[in-house]
């Protein structure tokens, strides 16, 4: 038995495991687990499905070609291998997504994300530059039919974010998103700048794959919960509630905060959702980073403090530093349309 074998058989042995697991009490109960245990039933269920599918296309090659060694009439030889052409591209097809199921290069690369956009040197256009960037991805995913929720967000009164958190959930979506980790800087004439000169700032994103509690587990000794009254824009006090949670992982001294639900319980579950988000996605960018030192290559690391992309207005070009990529038509590109830059950085990676 080959490994792809040996792999079909252990999803089929989980298959019927998690079809019992989703029938009993506990899991219909518990709306967490039967969302993980739906995701990971349809996960299986798709490799499944491709298996069958490619197991039908080979056993149609086997018969086309042994109706070919027979066949003694030229036109239908010439039909019969236009067939078996079309067939053999589709059999490569299903190989590699097959493949791609039952070995994914990366295992996050199914999760849903947290993003993070963060204002960086450039002042209110920097913020303002958050907030196009978080369109940007806002659209991307709507394109994908991906949902998007705000966790959490500061605003400025010109109507930019010094930071904005949210969540993207779908298929796939870290696979996707990963890329977008690192340094995005913008050279653009200000709406505030009245002498037309061009400025250059920053703005940072970091793309987390999203950790369930199985995935990063959290001892409450090494936490510090703090709560304090939510803030509206410009810092008044919009409640006079201790809704707002501020935890501090002691370990890290990563610091997480969220307000923008309406509970303290609904606060502290994302932010721990965060927390743990980040934690796993610290660990995975070690990884990367010392697969990407063996290999020389920089795509796909995750590394937050690296210079992947400039979006220049004045000459309407987008470029990506990493594979040296150069795409024009911004305005398209902030509308959400960067599925070839994607798919680019999915090739270099690759």
């Amino acid at each position: 038995m080959d490994k792809v074998e040996e792999k079909i058989q252990e999803f089929k042995n989980r298959f019927d495991e998690v079809e019992r697991d989703l029938q009993s009490p506990e899991v219909i109960n518990d709306s967490k687990k039967l969302q993980a245990f739906s995701r990971e039933y349809n996960e299986i269920k798709e490799a499944l499905d491709y298996h069958k599918d490619w197991e039908k296309i080979k056993a149609d090659l086997a018969e086309l070609k042994e109706n070919l060694r027979q066949e003694t009439d030229a036109e239908i030889i010439t039909l019969t291998e236009e067939e078996i052409a079309a067939l053999e591209e589709k059999n490569q097809e299903l190989r590699a997504r097959l493949s791609e199921n039952l070995f994914p290069k990366d295992p996050l690369d199914k999760k849903n994300v947290i993003m993070e956009i963060r204002a960086g040197t450039g002042g209110d256009e920097s913020a303002l530059f958050s907030a196009n960037l978080f369109r940007m991805y806002s659209r991307y995913a709507e394109f994908k039919g991906w949902p998007v929720k705000i966790i959490s967000s500061n605003r400025i009164t010109i109507g930019g974010f010094k930071e904005i958190i949210f969540a993207v959930n779908g298929k796939n979506v870290y696979g996707d998103l990963k890329y977008e980790s690192g340094i995005h800087r913008v050279q653009r004439v200000p709406e505030t700048e009245k002498s037309g000169r061009i400025h250059t700032s920053a703005v940072t994103v970091a793309v987390l794959p999203e950790a369930e509690e199985v995935d990063i587990t959290l001892d409450p000794k090494d936490l510090r919960i703090d709560t304090f009254c939510a803030g509206g824009h410009g810092g008044q006090s919009v409640n006079t509630t201790h809704s707002a949670v501020r935890i501090t992982h002691i370990p890290t001294n990563i610091i997480v905060s969220c307000q923008d639900e309406r509970s303290q319980l609904q606060n502290k579950e994302r932010a721990l959702t965060i927390l743990r988000s980040r934690l796993l996605a610290d660990e995975h960018e070690k990884r990367m980073k010392a697969i990407a030192s063996a290999r020389k290559s920089q795509v796909g690391t995750g590394d937050r403090s690296e210079k992947i992309r400039t979006y220049n207005f004045p000459q309407d070009r987008l470029t990506d530093h990493r594979i040296k990529l150069t795409v024009h038509n911004l305005e398209k590109i902030l509308d959400g349309n960067i599925d070839k830059i994607i798919e680019e950085l999915k090739k270099a990676d690759a």
